[in-house]
This record gives structure tokens, C-alpha cells and sequence, in this order.
């Protein structure tokens, strides 16, 4: 790996003059640290995020800089936590005074006092994300690496400045960070770093949902998520945030039948769909689509394992996995719940007979999330086998030109019926009642199920022939 040396051009940057000659005005020290040093050593592009440190007020260093700078952008402060941010052109600069921290037990919100830079070095989770370049007049551009982070980046090691079991114990979101690291820069995690998560999981508990969940989306954005879960289950962690996903994770004989696991099966089915989507929630349909097969397997001495009603029950469990870990109940919790509902309707059409109307019915219940539902159900095809591959590979692209063809001819995705309630209360003069729902019902599933198309006086016509069995006559 080529790790950037040149550190002055590093920091070409326009804003980091600026700074630096905000430091010099009010005699303060600064210094960037964290991510954007990170990554800029590492080539991985410019972060649109900054973090300033100044061994003062970092506050004072951010409303000195925007006087600097030109429309003087607006400075929003957090004197709670002895910080402020200020946008420039298209990055986020968040300032902060070196500090040192003290931790309670019950929780992971420090102690705070006034440090110096070693100190603010000292406290922060990674020895790669303590690396700190300079942004004084004569030091402009040094490097202080105080934790060998130059090291550990070229060696691709996760590892703590201090000892990891305080580390991790202090603040346990730094175990999900450092799987996430790992999974996002292709790292190794050291050893006693990796035993020290593993002792410490269970103080995940102290951390709220939100925050779970943000490292959560952050591995799942990942081209391999495999790997970050991997490393959830191996230290314990995975159990704890996700128990129904770690219950797929065993695989009974009985009679000489197994299944297969449905733990490794799905992780395989989440890096699959990761070329074909970035969307984080059909990546979570993905982890989930599964989740409802611990529940409900049974062994039939006929069929040998059965699984029957996982994906409506999965559906339920999504929804309670969203609950619990505090992630949003509003439309990305009922397309995930959607998604794992219907997570097999096209894998069923993929190795039957595809019918018209069946496919209409799978437009008509996906709706717009088609699309998405059969990118999911493609990512489900794991099989070693290279010619069922094959085969189901190329069933789904005629599941795929039907959908087209159907949805075509027959408008049903966000179908909306050719006759309203209102018209067809207008045509039998009825207020609304049951029998104009019967009605419209009946209309729905003969242009479903292609008796009819989906056309006015088709529909008219179809719905005066059934009005006669409800002793129904048009008005005259």
C-alpha cells in the first residue's frame, strides 16, 4: 500500500491556510486529526469532513476562521461539548480543544478536562485515527504520530493507542467501529484488540440503538458486509445486537436429512446484492429476508425440513428488530418488512411454470419495489451447483421480460381500478355499502387473474353481469 509521505501537499487544501493563520493570530496551537489524516495518508481521496483540534478553545479557533474567511460562513456551537462546525464550500471543519478524558462505568459519555495535544491523542480509539499533522507556521505539515499509527496503516492493523480493554470498556461503540474499520479499509484487527471486543461485548448494552445501527448501515454500505459480520459473530457482538440472525446458525440432521445454514447462507446472499444496489435498505432486506427460518423450522418425514410461513413471520421480526434498536417505523421499515415478506414470490415463479397472472399478481403486491424485490431474489441464488445456477439465472430473466410484457399491457403496478366506487354507486344509485366492495374487489381479481383487461368498458361491462348475482340493476 502507498502511503502519501508528503504531507505539506497534503495539505493544499485552501482552508488549512486559513487556519493556520487564525492559529498564529490568537497564539493558539491546531492540528488535523482523525479521519481526513487518515485517509489522506492512505490515498483513499479528500473526506468532506475535518476535524480541528486546537490546544485552547476550539470554539474561538472556528470564529476566528470564519471572520477569515470570505462571506464569513455561519459557525454553529455546541458549547455542551466545547465544539463548533463551520462549512466551507462543500466540507464540514469541526473544531474541538484538546482535552482529556475520564470515564464512568454505566456510561460512555467522558469526564472532560482541558489537555494538551498528546493528551487529545491519548483518547482517541485508533492509532490511526490519532495521526495528527500540523497547521502551525513552523511546524506546518509535521507529522505527530505518537502510537506508531504510520505503522499500523502500513501494516493495515486496527489497533488501540492504549489498552484495549479500557479502550473498549470506556466507550463500546469503539468495538463496532473498529469491525467497521476493519471491513471498510480491508484491516486486520491485532489480536489482544480482538480478545479485548470479545471479553467486552457485553457492554454493547450501554449503547443506544441509534448508534448501533449507524455502524450497522456503515458496514452494510460495504462492497463485502461478510467480513464485518463475521467479526460481530466471532466476538460475541452479533449475538447480542442481532439474536435472530446468529439463530440461523445451526444445522440438524435428522434421518440422515440436514438443511443448510441459513446464517452463512444469508451473509452470502447480502455480498451478493451488493454490486447490484447501494440502497442500505434492501441491503437490511437482504440480512433479514431469512430471519423467520429458526422459528419455523420443522422436520417432516415426507418433505424432510420445511420452513413454511418464515417470510410472513421474518416480516414480523423485522419490524421488531426496527423497534427495538430504535432504526426508523416509517416507509424503510415497511419496505424492508415488504421485501421479507415477499422474498420468495419470485424464486417460486423462477422454477415453475410462469403464468400471467401470477406475474400481474407480483407486480400488483411489489408495486414500485418490484424492481428492488428482484434484485433481492436473484442474490438468494446460492447454489454451487453451476448448471442450476445457470438455470435459475435464466429463469429470472423470464420472469423479468414477463414482468415488462405484463406490466405493459396491463398497468397494474400502483394499479388504480378503470371504475371507481363512486361510479359504480352512481351506476346502481347506492350509497357506499358492502356490496361496492364486492364489486370492485371482483373487478380487481378478474383483471389479475386476466379475464378481463384493464380497460373501462371492460370493466363495466364485467361489473354488470356480477351485479346480477347480488339481485343489483343499473338505474335507469
Amino acid at each position: 500500500m502507498a502511503i502519501q509521505t508528503n504531507y505539506k501537499t497534503a495539505l493544499e487544501h485552501k482552508i488549512f491556510g486559513v487556519i493556520s493563520k487564525a492559529s498564529q493570530e490568537l497564539n493558539v496551537d491546531s492540528y488535523v486529526i482523525g479521519g481526513f489524516v487518515r485517509d489522506l495518508l492512505l490515498n483513499r481521496g479528500s473526506k468532506k469532513d475535518i476535524d480541528v483540534v486546537a490546544v485552547g478553545s476550539g470554539i474561538e479557533l472556528a470564529l476566528k476562521v470564519s471572520e477569515l474567511l470570505p462571506k464569513r460562513p455561519k459557525v454553529q456551537v455546541f458549547k455542551t461539548y466545547g465544539t463548533a462546525m463551520l462549512r466551507f464550500e462543500d466540507t464540514d471543519i469541526e473544531f474541538v480543544g484538546a482535552r482529556k478524558e475520564s470515564y464512568n462505568f454505566d456510561s460512555r459519555n467522558p469526564i472532560v478536562e482541558n489537555g494538551t495535544l498528546e493528551d487529545d491523542q491519548n483518547r482517541r480509539d485508533f492509532t490511526i485515527n490519532a495521526l495528527a499533522l500540523s497547521l502551525n507556521e513552523k511546524t506546518f505539515g509535521d507529522l505527530s504520530d505518537p502510537f506508531n499509527g504510520l505503522a499500523d496503516l502500513e501494516n493495515k492493523t486496527i489497533k488501540t493507542p492504549l489498552d484495549p480493554s479500557i479502550t473498549y470498556s470506556d466507550d463500546p461503540l469503539r468495538m463496532l467501529r473498529a469491525i467497521r474499520f476493519a471491513n471498510q479499509l480491508d484491516f486486520e484487527i491485532e489480536k489482544n484488540s480482538l480478545d479485548a471486543i470479545t471479553k467486552n461485548a457485553e457492554r454493547i448494552n450501554i449503547i443506544s440503538g441509534e448508534r448501533i445501527v449507524d455502524e450497522l448501515n456503515k458496514i452494510l454500505s460495504t462492497a463485502k458486509p461478510s467480513v464485518g459480520f463475521l467479526l460481530l459473530y466471532q466476538t460475541g457482538l452479533l449475538d447480542i445486537i442481532l439474536p435472530e440472525l446468529t439463530a440461523l446458525n445451526q444445522v440438524e440432521e435428522i434421518e440422515g436429512h440436514t438443511h443448510k445454514n441459513n446464517f452463512y447462507h444469508t451473509l452470502e446472499v447480502v455480498d451478493n446484492i451488493c454490486p447490484n444496489t447501494d440502497d442500505v435498505w434492501l441491503r437490511w432486506s437482504a440480512l433479514l429476508h431469512d430471519i423467520g427460518k429458526a422459528p419455523t423450522k420443522r422436520f417432516n418425514k415426507k418433505q424432510g425440513w420445511t420452513f413454511h410461513g418464515h417470510e410472513f413471520l421474518g416480516g414480523k421480526m423485522a419490524k421488531k428488530i426496527f423497534e427495538r434498536l430504535h432504526m426508523p417505523l416509517n416507509h424503510k421499515m415497511k419496505f424492508v418488512q415488504k421485501m421479507v415478506i415477499m422474498s420468495s414470490r419470485p424464486i417460486v415463479l423462477a422454477q415453475d411454470i410462469v403464468t400471467d397472472s401470477a406475474v400481474r399478481r407480483l407486480v400488483f403486491d411489489a408495486g414500485e419495489d418490484v424492481e428492488d424485490l428482484m434484485i433481492l431474489c436473484e442474490a438468494d441464488i446460492t447454489t454451487k451447483n453451476p448448471s442450476k445456477f445457470k438455470k435459475y439465472h435464466k429463469n429470472f430473466e423470464i420472469v423479468r421480460k414477463k414482468i415488462v410484457e405484463v406490466e405493459e399491457r396491463d398497468h397494474v403496478r400502483n394499479f388504480q381500478p378503470p371504475i371507481s366506487g363512486e361510479e359504480i354507486m352512481a351506476i346502481f344509485d347506492l350509497k357506499p355499502s358492502r356490496e361496492i366492495g364486492m364489486l370492485k374487489e371482483a373487478v380487481k381479481e378478474a383483471i389479475l387473474e386476466g379475464d378481463i383487461p384493464n380497460e373501462y368498458q371492460a370493466a363495466y361491462d364485467f361489473i354488470i353481469k356480477r351485479a346480477e348475482k347480488l339481485n343489483l340493476t343499473p338505474k335507469k
